[in-house]
């Protein structure tokens, strides 16, 4: 029992998909509410209150991307997707659209309930929380400043930023796009070289191996996560 409890929604008409899932996460402590279409998933949503949402995109009566839109009206509850869609571009569409997290049909138990844990630490607002700590690396919002074993790290305006926002949404897949939007503006979004640039800076000033790194993982071809 790892989960206290934590209520898990999936959205998804495959039933053997559902089958699986419902009986593995119950076995680690998890409530599973289901859905098999999307409309269905919207109102389970608003009526069971999941912490996470586990979502197929290909679902009998709605596009899965407009299920995410319509529930990033109203909630900011992790989603994960769960999809045989294993193109680049549909994960980086579903991740603008304000997934959380993309894992491809067929797909390994125990990373899907590792991604789970992850989402539900960083369920909760941490950007109400001044300095946050990532084994040796610490990043104190309220001051800007990095440290990395216990000796701070000078950056420049724009790799703070960066960082700043990976930590932020620790855990969470950012896509090219968003970072270069929220860094530098809607004018970059497609500019990702300075992506490449900037995170090899920041790994070589953070990282003990940044040909190895460990806390600015790169998703190929969709973007990067601070774990």
């Amino acid at each position: 029992m790892e989960s206290k409890g934590a209520r898990i929604l999936v959205i998804d008409d495959e039933s053997q998909i559902q089958k699986l899932l419902r009986v593995a996460l119950t076995s680690h402590g998890y409530e599973v509410g289901e859905a098999t279409t999307g409309q269905q998933g919207l109102s389970e949503a608003a009526v069971f209150r999941p912490d996470i949402i586990i979502l197929d995109l290909g679902l009998p009566d709605m596009d899965g991307l407009e299920v995410v839109t319509r529930l990033r009206e109203w909630t900011n509850t992790p989603i994960i997707i769960l999809s045989a869609k294993e193109q680049e571009k549909d994960k980086i569409l579903a991740l603008d659209a304000g997934a959380d997290d993309y894992l491809t049909k067929p797909f390994g138990m125990g990373e899907l309930l590792a991604r789970i844990r992850a989402a539900m630490r960083h369920s909760v607002k941490i950007t109400d929380e001044p300095v946050l700590k990532f084994d040796d690396l610490v990043i104190d919002l309220a001051h800007r400043r990095v440290v990395v074993q216990g000796e701070e790290v000078k950056l420049t305006p724009t790799e703070y930023d960066l960082m700043k926002n990976l930590a932020i949404h620790a855990g969470k897949v950012l896509t090219h796009k968003q970072l270069l939007k929220t860094c530098w503006g809607p004018n970059y979004e497609n500019d990702t070289h300075y992506l490449r640039v900037y995170i090899g800076q920041l790994r070589r000033k953070i990282e003990a191996n940044p040909t190895r790194p460990r806390h600015i993982i790169t998703e190929p071809g969709v973007g990067y996560r601070l774990v």
